[in-house]
C-alpha cells in the first residue's frame, strides 16, 4: 500500500470557494478511484488561498485483475446474432467456450483484464478532474484551453514517493511546490504528505484552514483582552479570513473616537464586510470601542507599525464616508425623502415605490383592528416612513442597513418608539431563524409589507416556479405565517388578501380581459378573487406545512384541517394540535380505522350502484341493536362536536368524536352492511355515510394517512 499527495497551486482562490473546492477535489478523485476498483484507507483535503491539496493513504499499486464471463446466444443461433455478441464482447469465436445447458449449447466469452498501474489511474483521473472541475466561476489565460478559478501555476503529484507522469495544458506534474508568497517564495521538493506539511510550516504556510481560523480567533481574543475590551464574536468571519491568509498574524489598530457617533450597525458593516476586520466592544458600557483587529499575511519586521498605519488609514477613509452620509441624512426629515420614492419603480406592473407605500399605509391601518394594542394612526405613520430611508445617502452606500437606518432617522426626528421600531422591523422576519416582531405597530406594518408583496406578484402571475423565486415570495409567506401565528392574530386570511388586492386595480388592466360592455372593475375583482382562491391560499397551505414540518407537525393533518375551508391560521393550528393529540390515542387511531373502513365500503358500493347514500338515516328501518346504538351515538356526538367547535374547544370536539369508537366497532362486528333486503342495505349504507360526515365535522379524515 502507498500514499498519494496532490497539490494544485494557483493564484489566489476566493475564500468563499475554498471549502467546496477541496471537497470537490476529494469527491471527484475518490469517485474515479472507486470506478477503477481502487480502495484506500484515508483521504483528506485542504485548501489555502493558493493551493488545493488532496492526501490519500493506503492505495494499492495497481487495480485488481478482473475476470468477467458473458453468456451469449446458442451455438446454432443465426450468424448475425453470434457476430453481434462477439463484437460486443470484443472476442473471436475461437476464444469463446461452449457450454451445455438445459436449453441447449451456449457460447460464453471469458474476458480477463489485467489490473492497471495505479499511477495510470491517478494521471487519468487527475486530468479529468482538473479539466471538469465545477468552479462556480472560472477563467482561461494565455493561449491554453484550461479553465480554472485563477491561473493554475503548478501541479504536485507524488505516489509512493515518486512523481506521477501527468501533464495538463502544458503544466507537467512534479514533486516541488512553493512556500509563502512573500516570506518564503522559493521552491522546495517533498517526498510525501508528512514531509510536505512540515516543510510548508517551515516556509510560513499553515495548511489546515481550521487551524488558521483557531489561531486568528485565539490571538484576536488575546489582543482584545490585553486592551481591556471584548471581541465581538463572528465565527463566519474567522473562517473567511482564514481563507485569505496562509500565515495569519492578527494585530490591533484604532480609529478616531469621533466616528463612534455613527450608528454601530454601520461601523460593524464597514469593518466586517469591506475590510474583514474584527470589532471590539467596551465591556463597561456595552458600546463599540475605537479599536479593531485585522489579520496580516506576513510577519512585519517593524512590529507591525507600517501595516497597522496602512489599515488605519484605509478604515478612516471608509468611516469618513459613513460619517458624512450620517450627518447629511440628519439634516432632513424622513418625510422629505417621500417625493423621491415617486421616481423609483417597484415593479413595472405594480407601480412605483410611492404607490407601494400608499398600499402599505391602507393595509397597515386595516391590520391594526386585528392586533390588540395597535394604534391605527401609528401604524399608518410607520408605514408611510418605512421606505423613506431607501433614498438616504447612508442606505444608498450601505443597502444592508435599510430599515435599521430608518429607525435611527425616525428617532432623531422625534418619532415614538413604536413608529421607529416598526420602520426598522417591517422587513422581519427575514428567515425561519430571524426574530419575529411582537410589538403591535411593528407587526401591523410588517404584515402590510409582506401581504402587499405576495398579493401583488400573484395578481400579475409572477408566482414561484420550481426552485425559482426571484421575488422571495416563499419567504414573504413564511413571514406572514410567523407574524400571525406567533402573535395570535385572529383574521380570515382570504378576506385580508382580497382587501389588500383592491388598491391594485389600476395596475391589473393588462392582466384581465373584459368582454364587450363588461364591467372592468368587476372583471379585475373576479380575477383577483380567483387567483387568491386557486393559487395564493394553496400556496399559504404549502408554506404552513413546510414551517410546521420543521416543528414536527404532520403535513396530512394540516391538509385535513385546511380542507374544511378555515383560513384563520391560529384556529387551524389549534385544530391541528388537538387532532394530532387525538390520533395519538387508541380511541383516535381506532376511529380513523373505522372511518376508513366505512369510507371504503361506501366508495365501492356507490360506484357499483351509481348513486350516493347521503340520505338521512331512517330510524324506522333500523333492526339490530348495534345499528340503533350507532345512530343514536352519531346524533349525540355530532351535536356535541359542533357545539365545541363553535366555542373553539377542539379538545372537546375530539372527545365527543371519541365516543363513536365503541359503537362503530360493535356495528362492524355484528352488522352485515350489504344485507339482502334492499331498503335495509341502503339504510345501513346511509349510516356509514353518517359516520363519514360526523368524523369530517372536525377535519377531512380522508386526507389523513394511516
Amino acid at each position: 500500500m502507498a500514499d498519494l499527495l496532490i497539490e494544485l497551486f494557483s493564484e489566489e482562490i476566493p475564500a468563499g470557494m475554498q471549502k467546496k473546492a477541496a471537497d470537490d477535489l476529494m469527491r471527484m478523485m475518490g469517485d474515479a478511484f472507486k470506478a477503477a476498483g481502487l480502495s484506500y484507507d484515508l483521504e483528506r483535503a485542504y485548501a489555502t488561498p493558493q493551493r488545493l491539496v488532496l492526501a490519500i493513504s493506503g492505495l494499492p499499486e495497481s487495480t485488481p485483475d478482473v475476470r468477467e464471463e458473458r453468456r451469449g446466444p446458442r451455438t446454432d443461433a443465426p450468424e448475425k446474432a453470434i457476430e453481434g455478441f462477439l463484437r460486443g464482447a470484443k472476442v473471436a469465436r475461437h476464444e469463446c467456450e461452449e457450454r451445455e445447458e438445459a436449453k441447449g449449447t451456449f457460447l460464453f466469452a471469458v474476458i480477463e483484464k489485467k489490473g492497471r498501474a495505479t499511477t495510470d489511474v491517478i494521471a487519468e483521473a487527475l486530468e479529468t478532474t482538473v479539466r471538469n472541475f465545477p468552479w462556480s466561476k472560472s477563467q482561461r489565460w494565455g493561449s491554453g484551453s484550461l479553465k480554472w478559478v485563477r491561473p493554475l501555476q503548478s501541479i504536485l503529484c507524488i505516489f509512493d514517493g515518486k512523481t506521477v507522469n501527468v501533464e495538463i495544458d502544458g503544466i507537467k506534474a512534479g514533486d516541488t511546490t512553493r512556500g509563502h508568497r512573500f516570506m518564503a517564495p522559493d521552491e522546495f521538493s517533498v517526498a510525501g504528505f508528512d514531509d510536505y506539511k512540515q516543510k510548508l510550516l517551515d516556509h510560513k504556510v499553515i495548511l489546515d484552514a481550521g487551524r488558521r481560523a483557531t489561531l486568528i480567533h485565539d490571538t484576536a481574543q488575546t489582543l482584545a483582552s490585553a486592551a481591556g475590551l471584548e471581541l465581538v464574536k463572528d465565527q463566519g468571519l474567522f473562517h473567511e479570513v482564514a481563507g485569505l491568509v496562509e500565515w495569519p498574524v492578527p494585530m490591533m489598530g484604532s480609529f478616531d473616537s469621533a466616528f463612534l457617533s455613527v450608528p454601530e450597525e454601520v461601523l460593524i458593516l464597514t469593518m466586517r464586510k469591506d475590510q474583514k476586520y474584527f470589532v471590539t466592544r467596551d465591556p463597561s458600557t456595552g458600546k463599540l470601542a475605537n479599536k479593531f483587529i485585522f489579520t496580516a499575511n506576513i510577519e512585519p519586521s517593524d512590529g507591525g507599525k507600517i501595516v497597522t498605519a496602512g489599515n488605519e488609514r484605509v478604515l478612516t477613509a471608509r468611516l469618513s464616508d459613513a460619517k458624512f452620509f450620517w450627518e447629511q441624512d440628519l439634516k432632513h426629515k424622513l418625510e422629505d425623502n417621500l417625493p423621491a420614492l415617486e421616481d423609483i419603480v417597484f415593479h413595472i406592473e405594480l407601480g412605483r415605490v410611492s404607490d407601494r407605500v400608499a398600499r402599505m399605509r391602507a393595509l397597515a391601518q386595516h391590520m391594526a383592528q386585528f392586533i390588540p394594542g395597535c394604534d391605527a394612526a401609528e401604524a399608518d405613520r410607520a408605514a408611510m416612513l418605512a421606505k423613506a430611508d431607501l433614498v438616504s445617502g447612508m442606505v444608498f452606500e450601505f443597502p444592508e442597513v435599510q430599515g435599521v437606518m430608518g429607525r435611527y432617522y425616525a428617532k432623531a426626528q422625534g418619532e415614538s418608539d413604536a413608529v421607529a421600531d416598526a420602520v426598522r422591523d417591517h422587513y422581519a422576519p427575514a428567515g425561519p431563524n430571524d426574530e419575529c416582531p411582537s410589538a403591535p405597530v411593528s407587526v401591523a406594518v410588517a404584515l402590510a409589507e409582506k401581504i402587499d408583496t405576495l398579493v401583488g406578484f400573484f395578481a400579475i402571475d409572477k408566482r414561484p416556479t420550481g426552485s425559482k423565486d426571484p421575488y422571495a415570495l416563499r419567504r414573504a409567506a413564511l413571514g406572514i405565517i410567523r407574524l400571525i401565528t406567533e402573535n395570535g392574530i385572529r383574521l380570515e386570511l382570504a378576506e385580508t388578501l382580497l382587501n389588500a388586492a383592491k388598491p391594485l386595480k389600476p395596475y391589473l388592466g393588462l392582466q384581465v380581459s373584459v368582454e364587450k360592455d363588461g364591467d372592468r372593475d368587476e372583471a379585475i375583482l373576479n380575477h383577483v378573487s380567483a387567483t387568491i382562491e386557486e393559487h395564493l391560499l394553496p400556496f399559504f397551505a404549502d408554506r404552513l406545512k413546510v414551517q410546521q414540518r420543521d416543528l414536527g407537525v404532520r403535513h396530512d393533518l394540516i391538509d385535513a384541517v385546511f380542507a374544511k375551508g378555515d383560513d384563520d391560521l391560529v384556529r387551524v393550528l389549534a385544530r391541528v394540535s388537538a387532532l394530532s393529540a387525538f390520533l395519538d390515542t387508541d380511541d383516535g387511531a381506532n376511529l380513523l380505522a373505522g372511518y376508513k373502513r366505512a369510507a371504503n365500503i361506501l366508495r365501492i358500493e356507490e360506484k357499483k350502484d351509481g348513486i350516493t347514500f347521503d340520505q338521512a338515516v331512517d330510524e324506522t328501518v333500523l333492526v339490530d341493536a348495534e345499528e340503533k346504538a350507532l345512530a343514536a351515538a352519531l346524533t349525540s356526538a355530532v351535536a356535541d362536536a359542533e357545539a365545541s367547535l363553535g366555542t373553539e374547544d377542539f379538545e372537546g370536539a375530539m372527545a365527543a368524536l371519541s365516543r363513536l369508537r365503541a359503537p362503530i366497532d360493535a356495528f362492524f362486528d355484528k352488522v352485515t352492511v350489504n344485507a339482502d333486503d334492499t331498503a335495509l342495505r341502503a339504510n345501513r349504507l346511509a349510516l356509514l355515510s353518517a359516520i363519514r360526515s360526523a368524523v369530517n365535522t372536525v377535519a377531512d379524515f380522508s386526507l389523513i394517512e394511516g
